[in-house]
């Protein structure tokens, strides 16, 4: 009992501070923690970003985390304050008092989980929107052919030597007229083809290689022969599913020369795991120059892209013209 004779004891209004500095804490660590710079924090697992578009997924990344430490934090603090406040007196062994409904609790924890989640998603969502946006005019347009079990890379552009136009051939049909009609006129292109045992020469990591440019925006556009593969090249921190039938397409600008490891992120059957491939990333001289040998090598044209899309696809895409 207390000394002016309540039995409301003391300690209530510092619980109740706690809990309200705990909450608040909560809040502030969540809403800000997707903001802060990449650079702040250390990667958590995740390589050093490749292009310009990656610091914003790594900063998703960080953020997330943050805000998951804020929650453990908040979790954490509360089994310790029940354990040290709420711990059963040795003088007394009465039942404590019995509480059935307390609104503040209640709507305390029905109101924090739904602004995490509300934080959480408009974060993901606004960085979903720029990662995926392809208004931009492409500098350069790759064909990204996955099959059991390796890659193809058709480059879709004006090469000496080659012959014919990307937005007329067969071979690109699998392609959807949305993007066919922004490939470069008169395209005749070269591509590569990779096989399971093939090495990179100069890292010696399997795969086919797939050359880039330095500091040129880059559009993918990823189509399957037969199952869903997934394209991704791991220090660019960004991947996409390659559907048969569906046709994805992703834009990134490499910032950094060097070659740089890809995989299939899909398990797409028994050989899964040989499907591995390399990004060389270069000069845009060398680059126009790699493109040039290829077609001195007789590799002009195109290799078959894939299954065409189905008829529901096909009017999706239309409407969205």
């Amino acid at each position: 009992m207390s000394p002016n004779g309540s039995d409301r004891s003391p300690r209530r209004p510092m619980r109740r501070k706690l809990l309200q500095a705990l909450t608040a804490g909560l809040v502030l660590a969540t809403a800000t923690g997707c903001s802060y710079n990449w650079e702040d924090f250390p990667r958590l697992g995740m390589p050093t970003p490749t292009t310009e578009e990656a610091p914003r997924i790594l900063s998703l990344w960080q953020g997330s985390w943050a805000a998951a430490l804020a929650v453990g934090v908040l979790v954490w603090g509360l089994i310790l304050w029940s354990a040290m406040f709420h711990r059963r007196s040795r003088t007394k062994v009465e039942v404590p008092p019995q509480t059935r409904y307390n609104m503040p609790i209640e709507a305390l924890y029905t109101v924090v989980p739904l602004i995490i989640v509300s934080v959480l998603f408009y974060f993901t969502a606004r960085d979903e929107t720029e990662l995926l946006d392809t208004s931009k005019k492409p500098d350069v347009t790759v064909n990204v052919v996955g099959f059991q079990w390796s890659w193809c890379f058709n480059y879709i552009e004006n090469v000496d030597g080659s012959t014919g136009d990307a937005k007329t051939d067969e071979n690109l049909d699998a392609v959807p007229n949305k993007w066919k009609n922004q490939f470069p006129d008169n395209a005749g292109g070269v591509y590569t083809c990779g096989t399971p045992g093939e090495e990179n020469p100069q890292t010696g990591n399997p795969g086919p290689t797939l050359w880039l440019p330095k500091g040129k925006t880059v559009r993918f556009v990823l189509t399957s022969r037969d199952v869903i593969h997934s394209f991704w090249v791991v220090p660019f921190l960004m991947k996409q599913d390659v559907i048969p039938g569906h046709t994805n397409v992703f834009q990134v600008t490499p910032n950094r020369e060097g070659t740089f490891l890809g995989k299939c992120a899909e398990l797409c059957g028994v050989d899964h795991s040989r499907m591995l491939f390399n990004v060389k990333v270069v000069s845009p001289e060398r680059y126009e120059q790699h493109l040039k040998e290829l077609a001195e090598k007789g590799q002009t044209g195109y290799v078959p892209a894939g299954i065409e899309q189905t008829d529901n696809e096909k009017d999706r895409e239309a409407k969205q013209l």
